[in-house]
């Protein structure tokens, strides 16, 4: 087989009508990392290639040239999956178990499950553009602590959860947009003891809807 990771990688982003750019961040890299896989400078890990089959609903073994078939293995498909709700909207002082606004149900492996507790959350709003669009679900690992970079879902105050990129200091923690025509929020760590600002999740995967 001729054809190289880097053609099918780019073949498939132009399918899906994204530049170089959008398509990088999607998966944090830079779009000099992108454009070099792209180029078959360089070969993307094995995590990544996972996560692009998945993003793109290829099997693993297309991206890697080692089949002309795009579908997943009937094997994949019927391998037994768990279901998890996806919520419209995470409020204070509701746990997350008890929310009723469950618009839909999404799909984890069973080895994914247990790794933890997961639930699913609809993004709403553009702060989080071009990464997260309004209507794409994030799949999320329950848990109170994030580190630095990471994306997470956070409750402030009495307001909805807001998804927001983790920036933390001595004096406090940020809530980083994506988008750059929004503006970071800072909160003290007494603000985040009063207010309260906190933590229900890290975002571990995100699913596009077209």
């Amino acid at each position: 087989m001729n054809e190289r990771i880097g053609n099918r990688i780019k073949s498939l982003r132009l399918e899906r009508n994204l530049t170089q750019k959008e398509f990088a961040n999607m998966f944090d890299i830079s779009p000099s990392t992108m454009g070099m896989y792209e180029q078959n400078r360089r070969v993307p890990d094995i995590d990544l290639i996972v996560k692009m089959s998945m993003f793109f609903n290829v099997s693993t073994d297309y991206l890697l040239c080692k089949t002309y078939f795009k579908g997943i293995p009937s094997s994949r498909l019927h391998k037994k999956g768990i279901k998890i709700p996806v919520l419209g909207k995470v409020q204070a002082g509701v746990p997350v178990e008890a929310v009723e606004d469950i618009i839909d149900y999404e799909e984890i492996t069973e080895e994914m499950a247990r790794q933890g507790d997961f639930f699913a959350l609809q993004v709403r709003g553009e702060s989080m553009e071009p990464k997260f669009s309004e209507g794409d679900v994030v799949i999320v690992l329950k848990q109170s602590t994030v580190e630095t970079g990471d994306i997470a879902i956070v409750l402030v105050n009495s307001n909805d959860a807001t998804i927001k990129k983790i920036k933390r200091t001595e004096q406090g923690i940020s809530l980083i947009p994506l988008n750059p025509t929004f503006d970071p929020i800072f909160f003290t760590n007494s603000e985040i003891e009063e207010l309260p600002v906190t933590i229900i999740g890290k975002v571990v995967e995100l699913r596009c809807k077209f």
